[in-house]
C-alpha cells in the first residue's frame, strides 16, 4: 500500500463517518472520501434513542462487553481490547462531546439531542479532510491489480486502493450485495430488536403502562432474559422484550414471530415464590379488599387485570381468597402465558442480525480473508448487540480499526 492510500468508504452511517474520519487523522495523506447513497447521512444516530442518540454503554471491560452481543461476542473482544466504551467517550470528550450515564448504564451526551453527534461527526470527518458525497450510491467495485475500479449510479468509474463497506445491515442492502460478488457469504439477515403483537384482555388498554423489572421467556425454548417491559398499543416492548428478541432473533424468525411468551410481572419470582408472598400478604391484610394493597408493587390497574384473570373479584377481602385462587393468581403474577403473534421493528434500534460471515473477516483489522484491500465496519457484518449503546459501541469499534488499517496504522 502506497504512503497516500485512495481510500473509499460505502456508506455515511455511525460505522462509515468513523471508520473515514479515523483513516484520515491516522493517516493525513490518505485520500478518504465516503459515500452516501441517500441525501441523509448518520440518518439512524439522529433519530436513535428517541432523539437522544445513546452513544455507548457504561461497561468497560470488553469480558462483560461481549456478553451483550447475541452475534459477534467472541470476534469483538480483540478489538474492544483496542477500543473500547472508555476510547469512546474520551474520543468524543476531545472534540468538545460530553456523554452522561443514565442509572441503567447507558449514555448519552449531556446535551440528550442526537444532533450533538451527528454535528461532532461531520464536524470532525471535515477537519480531517474527507471528502462527503450524498445521494450518490455504488453500483460495482473490483478488483483490478492491487487496486479496485468503482462504479457509481451516475455510470462515473474511479481507483481505489482500499474499499470499506459500511452500509449497515438491511436485507439486500448494496454492501451485501458488492460483499457477495466480491466472495463472501451472506448470513441471510433478519430483525433482531422488535417488539411483541399481543391482543388479550389483561393488557388492553393499559398503553404506556411499564413494570421496572420482569422477567420473559419463549415457552418450549431456552430463550430467557429480564429488565424493564413496556406495554404498547400493539402489546410488549421494554428492554424485557427488546434483548429476549436480540438473544432469539433467528429462532423466532423460524417460527413466524408466532409463539408463547411467558411473563412473571414481579421481578422474576417463580409461581412457588410469588404464592408465598401471596400467603404471607393474605394473613397481614385480612380485611383488606385484594386490589386495593398488592405485595409485589405493581401497578394498581395490572394487579387488578391479573386478579381478575385469577377468576377473583377486585372487591374481595383476603381473608376470604382460597389457596386454589391463590395459586391460581401466583402463575398469573410469576408465569402468565400471552400468545405473541407477530413483531413491530423498534424504531429507535432497528437493528439486524445477518450480514457479512465473520470468519471470513480479519478483526485485527477488519479486513476481508477473501478479497485483500476489502474491509467492513458495522451492521453490514453478521454483528449486532442487544439494546442500550451496544450496537452503536460495535460500529465505532469496526470503524476505528478499520480506519486505523486502512491507513496503513500497524495493529498494536
Amino acid at each position: 500500500m502506497t504512503a497516500a492510500p485512495r481510500v473509499i468508504v460505502i456508506g455515511g452511517g455511525a460505522a462509515g463517518f468513523f471508520a473515514a474520519i479515523a483513516c484520515a487523522e491516522a493517516n493525513p495523506a490518505a485520500r478518504v472520501v465516503l459515500y452516501e447513497a441517500t441525501a441523509h447521512p448518520l440518518a439512524k444516530v439522529r433519530i436513535s434513542g428517541g432523539g437522544r442518540c445513546n452513544v455507548t454503554h457504561a461497561c468497560p471491560e470488553p469480558r462483560e462487553l461481549v456478553k451483550r452481543y447475541p452475534r459477534g461476542g467472541r470476534e469483538l473482544m480483540g478489538p474492544f481490547n483496542r477500543f473500547g466504551p472508555r476510547d469512546t467517550i474520551a474520543w468524543f470528550a476531545a472534540r468538545g462531546v460530553e456523554l452522561k450515564t443514565e442509572s441503567d448504564g447507558r449514555m448519552f451526551p449531556i446535551t440528550d439531542d442526537s444532533g450533538t453527534i451527528v454535528d461532532c461527526l461531520r464536524r470532525a470527518a471535515d477537519q480531517a479532510g474527507v471528502k462527503v458525497f450524498m445521494s450518490m450510491g455504488v453500483r460495482r467495485v473490483e478488483p483490478v491489480g492491487d487496486a479496485f475500479q468503482v462504479e457509481f449510479t451516475d455510470n462515473s468509474v474511479a481507483d481505489f486502493d482500499r474499499v470499506l463497506i459500511a452500509t449497515g445491515g438491511n436485507k439486500g442492502s448494496a454492501g451485501q450485495i458488492i460483499a457477495a460478488k466480491l466472495g463472501h457469504t451472506i448470513e441471510t439477515p433478519v430483525p433482531s430488536l422488535f417488539t411483541f403483537h399481543i391482543d388479550d384482555a389483561r393488557i388492553r388498554g393499559l398503553e404506556g403502562l411499564s413494570v421496572p423489572a420482569a422477567g420473559t421467556a419463549v415457552q418450549g425454548t431456552k430463550l430467557k432474559d429480564s429488565g424493564g417491559l413496556l406495554i404498547t398499543h400493539w402489546g410488549m416492548s421494554g428492554p424485557a422484550i427488546l434483548k429476549l428478541s436480540a438473544w432469539g432473533a433467528r429462532e423466532l424468525a423460524q417460527r413466524d414471530y408466532k409463539f408463547t411468551l411467558v411473563v412473571s410481572w414481579a421481578e422474576g419470582r417463580t409461581v412457588p415464590q410469588a404464592l408465598e408472598t401471596l400467603v404471607a400478604a393474605r394473613q397481614a391484610n385480612l380485611k383488606k379488599q385484594i386490589a386495593t394493597w398488592n405485595p409485589f408493587a405493581l401497578p394498581a390497574r395490572l394487579w387488578e387485570r391479573l386478579i381478575i384473570a385469577a377468576g377473583i373479584t377486585p372487591e374481595t377481602v383476603w381473608t376470604s381468597v382460597s389457596n386454589t385462587s391463590l395459586q391460581v393468581l401466583a402463575g398469573q403474577v410469576a408465569a402468565a402465558e400471552f400468545q405473541v403473534e407477530g413483531k413491530s421493528l423498534n424504531k429507535d434500534e432497528f437493528v439486524t442480525c445477518g450480514g457479512v460471515k465473520l470468519s471470513e473477516v480479519n478483526f485485527k483489522t477488519m479486513e476481508s480473508r477473501v478479497c485483500p484491500g476489502l474491509h467492513f465496519a458495522g451492521e453490514v457484518l453478521d454483528i449486532d448487540g442487544v439494546t442500550g449503546g451496544f450496537n452503536f459501541q460495535a460500529a465505532w469499534t469496526t470503524g476505528w480499526t478499520a480506519g486505523r488499517a486502512m491507513a496503513g496504522v500497524a495493529v498494536a
